[in-house]
């Protein structure tokens, strides 16, 4: 009996790098490039719904995560670094702790973790109840992942007192899940962009269908089928059946995958309607939990789903993630999605005059007049991320 997972059992995580403050990861383009897993938590973050306090414990939980998704401080001595920041109200350890649980239930799967048994654990408690060897599974994880470590499979069978079937079992859902979360998230730059969901308007109507070329149908051929129910119970027979099984359990797989898509894509479209007639002015603010609710999912899931999967509308291919932004106030009581504001500010700077062009805080007065109360520094921000310069670089004579 092996586990065939080797390299897991490693000394503590390496120091992580800083998340860049000033990179706004709720805005993506086209043309954005290869997403980091600072950049996919820092996105997931800021559609969060958080309190300014837990915002900022959120940030220094995030400043602590290296490229495999572990942290590489303590909650204490983090704790003790929103501390030395702190004003007057002090901030309890448990408020650290009530955040990082929070964070832990981010995508992928196992990340926020202090060490490889923690990770596999918040990977096992993301299954589903009814999942087979569950219990046994956070039992080796729990009490005896030093035994699996040294492959001690003679004590692990005695201390455990499971049969060796069943710890055969417990091991196959242990070794499925990832000690390295970070690792999956892919920072490789794609090529090209084959869309997983096709939009068109149709009769007035907003379609979404997905692209065949990602979807093909795929199913059992009958007649083989039909031959291995017919045939004996040799060991050969024995075999097919069970290949029969697994072909079905693989197509029954691919089909709740795209149905989920689906669903997803079709939500969020409903929701984006106003950008799809009218640009990037009409985004209206989304964030994870919405199309979670309307799906009734798993904000975790919808993160996964959205990630690095693309749509065709007719003003072109975006990834999903980019229909999601989050929200800022209006004088109206209403609510203005940082993507649309973000369109707003670059349609100011293009309308300027070049010997006198907008200052962030003259852009920020001119917002105000529409409504939509923002700050200079937010202003700033936003232009900064779409790689505009400030006023004084921008100012020409002609």
């Amino acid at each position: 009996m092996d586990t065939a997972w080797d390299d897991i059992y490693q000394s503590a995580p390496a120091p992580a790098p800083k998340a860049d403050d000033e990179n706004d990861h709720d805005f993506e383009t086209r043309n954005s490039p290869a997403e980091t897993l600072q950049d996919h938590l820092e996105w997931q973050l800021n559609l969060t719904p958080l309190s300014e306090r837990d915002q900022a414990i959120a940030h220094a939980l995030l400043d602590a995560v290296d490229d495999r998704g572990y942290l590489t401080a303590t909650v204490e001595d983090i704790h003790a670094g929103l501390m030395d920041d702190a004003d007057e109200d002090p901030l309890e350890l448990d408020e650290v702790k009530t955040v990082l649980h929070r964070l832990q239930h981010f995508d992928p799967p196992g990340v926020f973790a202090a060490d490889l048994q923690e990770c596999l654990l918040i990977q096992l408690n993301q299954l589903p109840p009814d999942t087979p060897w569950l219990r046994q599974a956070r039992l080796v994880v729990t009490q005896f992942l030093h035994l699996l470590g040294n492959r001690d499979y003679a004590q692990l069978l005695r201390r455990s007192r499971l049969k060796e079937d069943q710890l055969k079992e417990v091991l196959s859902l242990i070794t499925s899940l990832n000690p390295r979360p970070g690792d999956m998230v892919d920072q490789a730059e794609p090529d090209y962009v084959i869309p997983d969901v096709i939009v068109r308007k149709h009769e007035g109507r907003w379609r979404v269908e997905l692209n065949p070329e990602i979807a093909p149908r795929i199913r059992v051929n009958a007649s083989y089928a039909g031959l291995i129910r017919r045939a004996d119970s040799s060991a050969d027979n024995t075999y097919l059946r069970d290949q029969l099984q697994e072909a079905k359990w693989f197509i029954k797989s691919l089909q709740s995958r795209n149905e989920t898509l689906l669903k997803v894509a079709t939500r969020i479209v409903e929701h984006q309607q106003e950008f799809l007639e009218y640009g990037d002015e009409k985004m209206k603010p989304l964030i994870l939990s919405d199309i979670a609710q309307a799906v009734e999912m798993h904000e975790s899931t919808i993160s996964r789903v959205t990630t690095q999967k693309y749509m065709h509308t007719p003003r072109g291919i975006y990834e999903l993630k980019y229909f999601f932004s989050s929200h800022v106030s209006t004088a109206e009581g209403g609510e203005c999605s940082s993507t649309a504001i973000r369109a707003m500010i670059k349609k100011l700077i293009a309308e300027e005059t070049p010997k006198k062009p907008l200052s962030d805080s003259k852009i920020a007065a001119m917002l105000k007049e529409q409504g939509i109360n923002v700050a200079r520094r937010t202003v700033a921000k936003y232009r900064e991320a779409m790689h505009i310069p400030p006023s004084n670089e921008r100012k020409r004579l002609v």
